[in-house]
């Protein structure tokens, strides 16, 4: 292995070691912009990684053994079912006195779920490993209808249980322009002249 120029022993094992990593991800300084966008997309692609092992994990330990070209939208709906167990949003069921609070002023014996946000993303990652993998999109459990409509109805019941819209926040483009006119501009009311008391 040849050493760099005026490096040493630890520096060759160490660019050794991460040459993977920095290959994928040469990354000019100029653009500061830029360099976040390797790294997020790393934290996807290995959070899509365990998601996708997760699910195998579920399909060989399913009774029967599953392979995944019989996987359908009810055996992921069933796995989503399993994960509910290691929720741990507060849904209010509808005869709990804290139904539809989004801050409720003490404890109830309510179940913990998944929340639909991670649901809904775990889906749509476990849906792009699936085609990455050699999946026919047009047979893609993860997209099937029933999946689609389960995380509509989680969605909707869960705004209703913890009183928090799920809809999306139109973005103002005028914002800022509003934000430095009103911190520039004087207040509304001013105390009157010293003299004047």
């Amino acid at each position: 292995m040849d050493t760099e120029a005026g490096g040493d022993d630890a520096t060759t094992d160490q660019n050794a070691m991460f040459n993977s990593n920095t290959d994928s991800m040469n990354i000019g300084s100029s653009s500061s912009s830029s360099a976040a966008a390797p790294a997020s997309s790393n934290r996807y692609e290995n959070q899509k990684r365990r998601d996708w092992n997760t699910f195998g994990q579920y399909l060989r330990n399913h009774r029967p053994p599953l392979s995944l070209s019989r996987c359908s939208g009810a055996h992921v709906l069933e796995f989503l079912r399993y994960l509910d167990q290691f929720g741990k949003t507060k849904v209010h069921i509808q005869i709990c006195p804290f139904f539809g609070h989004a801050n409720p002023p003490a404890p109830c014996p309510c179940p913990l779920r998944q929340a639909w946000g991670s649901l809904d993303a775990l889906i749509g990652r476990l849906r792009a490993a699936f085609e990455e993998h050699g999946g026919k999109p047009e047979a893609n459990p993860f997209g099937a209808r029933a999946v689609r409509l389960f995380l509509r109805e989680v969605r909707e019941f869960q705004a209703k249980s913890r009183g928090i819209s799920y809809e999306k926040k139109k973005r103002n483009k005028n914002k800022p322009q509003q934000q430095e006119t009103s911190t520039s501009s004087s207040p509304q009311f001013s105390l009157p002249p010293p003299d004047a008391i």
